[in-house]
């Protein structure tokens, strides 16, 4: 995978949670682009050109905000991974 990540970045400046938005699912500030749909597509093999080229409204550091936002909630929600893992 073709991830080139900036140090130091904070995703409290990149993702917001609104409950008129997506239901409240975190999302990409200013877009309706959530994090999930980001973490499937890299999932899913995309580069991160690919996902720029197909969402050209976010940006490099919006998309590595997200795999940050979502280890941070495995870092604090451990025992729902593993249950997920085991299936």
């Amino acid at each position: 995978m073709d991830v080139d990540f900036e140090k130091g970045l904070d995703w409290r400046d990149h993702v917001t949670v609104n409950p008129d938005i997506l239901v409240g699912k975190p999302i990409i500030k200013g877009t309706r682009i959530s994090v999930e749909l980001l973490l499937d597509r890299l999932g899913d093999g995309w580069s991160m050109e690919e996902i720029l080229e197909s969402y050209p409204h976010i940006k490099r550091e919006d998309v590595q905000a997200a795999v940050k936002f979502a280890t941070e909630l495995f870092k604090e929600e451990r025992f729902e991974a593993i249950a997920k893992a085991r299936g």
